[in-house]
């Protein structure tokens, strides 16, 4: 149960900055998502916490830094790759080897086996486990010492959606119970139902931190829908009082810069029949989009040979713009990114021209590599 606190974390590769004077907050009793674009620096950020790479700035848990902390795993559990442990050693026995060295009980090691669902496969090889049931040991050595604080990079990453189910109510118990959990994920709408706090970054800057209610609000999609008889009078009377309106395709008024008892109330006024009047809610996604698409470090055109693709780095032509810079339509696709053809190849994958699908002993998704002919 540790409040956790990074401060300018700085990481560079080469001239390039993958992450750039990055501080925040993870408190306890919460689940804190951890979001940004491919590329923006979230598993570089996440390794400097835990002094697994060499970078400027410092992270603490209450108080103390990863590297001073004494039998690690009883505080900090953490999950930075689908697959950390030697493929021929039992399941069970590389949590053993791990008990051992924090001095944690063996009774302790078959009570995460069959939390994480991994029971009857205790006895087996990693090498034969699937992607997701790599996810599921990894979380069972990041919850072996019971520890107060979890960081955890992409767990659903390779889960059924029972899996992302099931981990979904973990974490959130996890939480109820005091611990600091701090998460990444593209899924962004299983974030939205677990997290409660977000921190979000783009190309290595910190773009938001703080309440997962508070970062929506900053989204334009929120506004006040009516559907009213006199569109134009109506329009011209919001405008007057200084509300931004913008005509729908249906024909609804979307209006922002006044709340919806007082767009009812000026309707009321005026004598307009109103024949609709709601709020409506950006969801994170949208917030996401809005708040990072100029931060989008890899971005693909939608389509095949519809117009010019656009300049390396650049925007795409006719692309909507919204808070926090280029919305990123037509950027990467399904928050995994755009895998292109011929990706990455792992061993014992198909060949270049397959999809880039991943083989054992591939990359592992999400990092945000830029492989050929799409992202990862």
């Amino acid at each position: 149960m540790a409040l956790i606190q990074a401060r300018g974390l700085s990481k560079t590769f080469g001239s390039k900055a993958a992450v750039k004077g990055l501080s925040f907050d993870v408190v306890p009793g919460s689940v804190t998502g951890f979001l940004g674009p491919n590329g923006a620096g979230k598993s570089t950020a996440m390794r400097l916490m835990l002094g697994l790479d060499n970078g400027d700035g410092v992270t603490t848990y209450d108080g103390v830094a990863y590297r001073d902390l004494k039998q690690p795993l009883r505080h900090i559990g953490s999950v930075l790759d689908a697959k950390p442990f030697h493929p021929t050693r039992k399941a069970v026995n590389h949590l053993r080897m791990l008990a051992s060295s924090n001095a944690i009980a063996k009774s302790r090691v078959n009570d995460v086996i069959n939390l994480v669902g991994l029971g009857d496969v205790a006895n087996a090889k990693p090498k034969t486990f699937s992607l997701g049931m790599g996810q599921r040991l990894g979380l069972a050595t990041a919850l072996l010492g019971d520890p107060g604080t979890l960081i955890l990079d992409e767990p659903a990453n390779g889960l059924d959606p029972q899996g992302v189910h099931w981990l979904r109510n973990m974490l959130k118990t996890l939480a109820g119970q005091g611990r600091s959990i701090f998460v990444s994920s593209h899924l962004l709408s299983e974030m939205a139902l677990m997290a409660d706090s977000l921190v979000v970054i783009g190309r290595g800057s910190l773009i938001a931190s703080g309440k997962m209610s508070d970062f929506i609000s900053t989204s334009n999609r929120n506004a006040v829908v009516i559907r009213v008889d006199n569109s134009e009078l109506m329009t011209r009377e919001l405008r007057a009082r200084h509300a931004a309106v913008v005509t729908e395709p249906d024909g609804k008024l979307a209006i922002t810069g006044m709340d919806s008892d007082a767009v009812g109330g000026l309707a009321h006024e005026l004598g307009v029949r109103v024949f609709e009047l709601s709020n409506r809610e950006a969801t994170l996604e949208e917030a996401f989009l809005d708040a990072t698409g100029a931060s989008e470090e890899f971005r693909a055109s939608m389509g095949f040979g519809a117009g010019q693709p656009p300049a390396f780095g650049g925007p795409m032509a006719g692309a909507p713009r919204g808070y926090g810079g280029q919305q990123g339509y037509g950027g990467q696709q399904g928050y995994g990114g755009q895998q292109g053809y011929g990706g990455q190849q792992g061993y014992g994958g198909p060949p270049p021209g397959q999809g880039g699908q991943q083989g054992y002993g591939g990359r592992p998704p999400d990092r945000g590599d830029r492989q050929d002919g799409g992202n990862r």
